[in-house]
């Protein structure tokens, strides 16, 4: 892991590297994630790296050969002929 000095500005602005921001693959205007952790260490991280990690940790619990969102288009399509039925009934 490489470490970086930085300042603080007046307004309370961070200035991030551009070794890091290259690395990260940030540009102008891209929202960054900063998270405080318990021991008081900030962590700042891509949109992009956050959306990752999150479905690193959803892969653990879904195989990968299931789809998730088929599997709700199905339920409803399930639904929708489940209330027509209802509806066409005397």
């Amino acid at each position: 892991m490489d470490t970086y000095t930085t300042r603080l500005e007046k307004s309370g602005r961070i200035l991030i590297p551009a070794a890091v921001r290259r690395r990260l693959g940030l540009s102008q205007g891209a929202s960054v994630l900063v998270k405080v952790e318990e021991s008081g260490a900030l962590q700042v991280a891509s949109r992009s790296q956050s959306l990752a990690k999150v479905r690193e940790e959803i892969r653990k619990y879904i195989p990968a050969h299931r789809d998730l969102v088929e599997e709700l288009i199905q339920d409803r399509r399930e639904e929708v002929e489940r209330e027509t039925e209802e509806v066409s009934r005397p």
